[in-house]
């Protein structure tokens, strides 16, 4: 399984690294821990199958001539029925046509007709924890929305990711290929 993910900009990333510690620290997720590199991001497409030798050419040629592009990092939510807790961004018409693009220009490659990262199911966000009892989801929720800034981001970077899954839990997630934007 592959999974294409937008990284933020170094400030951002540190700003949601120190929560990701601080929510460790105070025995609240290993969301963090779970994954080696673990970096914050938003995915923004996932694919079964991918011909890498293929895809990775028109990757290139799209992402390099992106401009990095600017959001507002400013509410904090849960799924219904989930256990995690993520930022979701402002959804700018920037955003949502820099996520609209992406799926325009790789469509022959969509093999997942069910992904929640399609344009009309995709619900932007990046995770600040998961798979909590009740009682950490709000004790993160209330820790979370205590000590987060409104985080003025950009996003900088576009990955290609490969995840690697074990009893439906991702366990390891390394970095294929990437690109920074203009």
């Amino acid at each position: 399984m592959y999974a294409i993910v937008a990284h933020f900009d170094r400030e951002t990333e540190l700003i949601i690294k120190k929560v990701w510690s601080d929510l460790s620290t105070h025995s609240i997720s290993k969301y963090a821990e779970e994954i080696p590199d673990r970096r914050p991001h938003i995915t923004l497409a996932s694919y079964k199958n991918l011909s890498l030798e293929q895809f990775i050419p028109v990757f290139d040629d799209f992402y390099q001539s992106q401009s990095k592009l600017p959001l507002t990092l400013n509410v904090l939510g849960t799924f219904f029925n989930s256990s995690a807790l993520f930022l979701t961004p402002t959804p700018s018409l920037q955003l949502v046509n820099f996520h609209t693009q992406h799926h325009k220009h790789f469509n022959q490659y969509n093999d997942n007709p069910n992904s929640l990262y399609l344009p009309d199911r995709w619900i932007p966000h990046c995770t600040i924890a998961n798979r909590l009892s009740t009682d950490k989801l709000e004790e993160a929720y209330t820790f979370c929305s205590k000590n987060l800034p409104i985080i003025h981001a950009h996003i900088e970077e576009v990955t290609i990711i490969t995840t690697i899954m074990e009893n439906n839990h991702c366990v390891s997630a390394p970095t294929v290929h990437s690109v920074s934007l203009n």
